[in-house]
């Protein structure tokens, strides 16, 4: 017969043996990026807390913490680190865009006064990082959509959205052609709206511009165009990036080839092509919730379970388990 000591000892050793090996090398930048880019968040900013417990000036572990909690949508925490990473590093584009990116979020969530202090610190940031490297063209799209959507006492205007399209047309004319279709959305024209998405998608032949015209015709009420045009998308996207993860929300909201949609966010989830641009852990979530509708709960079990292991924290996921 065992003794109680014998059994404790035999439960280390089992627990012990189906334990993984982990390396007590500390984990790298590059490691804890590829965490980040494949969704998983709690090792991301685990790595990320240890890399920093030892290098606290280190402005890159800094943004990519930051952006780990932007993805889990903790707006105060991703303004923290970005901060650091903005302080450490205030002539980096991408820091001041992150940072920008983080006050927006939290400005979604906040009252209108409060909304208007931190709009007014989106707008600095996206206008920092342009000014910091005028080629980043993420910074100059989130810029050009700011100002077309926010109001002139923060910072907004139409006449802005403008210029800034004509700046970047020789260097990139189909985020040109885009910010000129969301001016003209703003102003409430939809023919000339299609007609920039449309000479976006020729220009560039890219999967995005192919979505942001699908989701013109989504949102204009022409799903059998916004299918169709969906389906170009795809063909232009050998890569199976997140620009799936957009054509199967824009299906999902047409309600339209529910199979399609599924099929989509599967492939994207087995893709070397993942990033934060589209959270691994929330198209699992998608995935089940899509599943879910269809009365598959087994399947849809699974996804959340996935997509718990990869963000424990993230609360929309905790609220489909319960009441699953």
């Amino acid at each position: 017969m065992l003794t109680r000591a014998h059994c404790t000892n035999l439960c280390l050793l089992t627990i012990l043996l189906s334990t993984p090996l982990v390396s007590s090398k500390a984990a790298t930048l590059s490691q804890a990026n590829e965490s980040l880019q494949h969704g998983r968040v709690d090792e991301a900013t685990s790595q990320l807390q240890s890399i920093l417990a030892t290098q606290p000036a280190n402005a890159q572990a800094h943004q990519l913490l930051c952006r780990s909690y932007y993805a889990q949508d903790l707006a105060d925490p991703s303004i923290h680190e970005c901060e650091l990473a903005v302080a450490n590093a205030p002539n980096d584009s991408a820091n001041h865009l992150w940072l920008g990116r983080a006050y927006g979020l939290k400005a979604s969530h906040a009252g209108p006064f409060t909304a208007l202090g931190l709009a007014k610190k989106v707008r600095s940031e996206f206008e920092q990082a342009v000014a910091a490297d005028p080629n980043n063209i993420h910074a100059a799209s989130d810029l050009g959509e700011f100002y077309i959507g926010a109001p002139g006492i923060v910072g907004g205007g139409v006449d802005k959205a403008e210029a800034l399209a004509s700046r970047i047309q020789p260097r990139f004319p189909a985020q040109a052609h885009r910010l000129r279709a969301l001016i003209a959305l703003k102003k409430k024209d939809t023919v000339t709206a299609e007609s920039e998405f449309k000479a976006a998608a020729n220009t560039s032949r890219a999967p995005e511009a192919y979505i942001d015209l699908a989701s013109f015709y989504q949102r204009h009420d022409n799903p059998d165009q916004a299918v169709a045009t969906i389906k170009a998308a795809i063909a232009a996207d050998p890569a199976k990036d997140d620009a799936l993860v957009d054509a199967a929300s824009i299906l999902t909201s047409a309600h339209r080839a529910p199979e399609l949609a599924v099929h989509l966010l599967q492939e994207y989830l087995s893709s070397p092509a993942r990033s934060d641009a589209a959270p691994t852990f929330k198209v699992h979530l998608q995935l089940g919730n899509l599943l879910e509708q269809r009365g598959e709960h087994i399947a849809a079990h699974n996804e959340y379970t996935a997509a718990l292991a990869l963000a424990s924290n993230y609360t929309p996921t905790r609220k489909a388990l319960q009441t699953h």
